[in-house]
């Protein structure tokens, strides 16, 4: 039997037939943690213009793009070098580097301390601009795709609204180089799961993307190019009391001649406001699923705990 097709589903039915559109999405999360999201409304042109930017930033010098580093700052913002981030548990690094924007907060904001200011690289000028761009439109829609899961659960549309407005949210521009050598033990992107609420990726510009069912078989996902995939994080997986579950998913080396070409994608991760406490919601709990986390742990506690797993801390 061939493994079941991950759903995709066109949100514009969150307006026009809500109740079914959010039993089918629960489901869909439910099953897989994993859906397609389509009819977002963010543009073509938006996304394009971004891996525009994002390509010819990844194309700078290997000594340009390292001024941009932070050393000792995890990763939070600007370029992390090729051959840092390291899947939890896993041997090898991952093939790629990238790029953090994260949210632009006024400087006396009281999570200051713990969400720096952006970096921006003055080599591309529209950098800013255009990623920040891709950034708000991502928070918006994966805001509607939190809304239609808290009324699957029986929480009010707005339930996260107040716990994510100034979530510690990062735009990660991911470029894969290509693989030249024959026999590589590393894959692109180790098996992994996600920190964070919910993970929205935009335009990945080549197949790869495989996530682990519950018999244990690894299903290939490439969606459309109008589509945006959106699954389940670690922290959500938390707070549901894996009502959600974060899946298992990973980017393997396609093979031949496919393997010599760069893979660009740019995962959107949602986080909560850095108190946030994830503690297991009375609605995800009974007889048949009592709580498997007794202790509360605010987000910010959470994701340091994390990075330090993935060698980013």
């Amino acid at each position: 039997m061939p493994p079941s097709r991950i759903p995709t589903l066109d949100i514009r039915r969150f307006d026009t037939d809500r109740d079914a559109f959010v039993a089918e999405l629960g489901a869909a999360y439910r099953e897989w943690g994993f859906a397609g999201i389509r009819g977002h409304g963010i543009p073509a042109g938006q996304i394009d213009a971004a891996y525009d930017v994002f390509r010819r930033f990844f194309a700078l010098p290997d000594e340009v793009k390292r001024k941009y580093h932070v050393p000792g700052g995890g990763g939070a913002r600007g370029y992390t070098p090729f051959g840092v981030e390291t899947a939890k548990g896993a041997q090898h690094f991952d093939l790629k580097e990238f790029w953090h924007v994260g949210r632009e907060i006024p400087r006396d904001s009281k999570y200051a301390g713990v969400m720096p200011p952006n970096l921006w690289p003055e080599e591309v000028p529209e950098f800013r601009e255009v990623a920040y761009g891709l950034y708000q439109a991502l928070d918006g829609l994966g805001s509607r795709v939190l809304s239609a899961l808290a009324l699957h659960i029986g929480l009010q549309e707005d339930f996260f609204a107040d716990k994510t407005d100034s979530g510690n949210s990062i735009l990660r521009p991911i470029h894969y180089p290509p693989i030249t050598a024959p026999e590589v033990p590393n894959v692109r992107a180790g098996a992994h799961e996600d920190i964070n609420l919910i993970t929205l990726l935009v335009g990945a510009s080549a197949e790869g993307l495989e996530v682990r069912s519950h018999q244990g078989e690894w299903v290939p996902f490439t969606a459309d190019a109008d589509t945006i995939v959106v699954n389940i994080g670690d922290m959500l997986q938390r707070l549901t009391n894996h009502v959600y579950p974060s899946t298992t998913h990973r980017v393997v080396n396609p093979p031949g001649e496919k393997a010599r070409q760069p893979r660009y994608s740019t995962p959107f991760f949602l986080h909560p406001n850095p108190d946030f406490l994830i503690d297991v919601l009375p609605s995800c709990t009974g007889a048949e699923n009592p709580s498997r986390y007794p202790e509360p742990i605010t987000a910010q506690g959470y994701l340091e705990e994390r990075l330090r797993e993935i060698k980013l801390k």
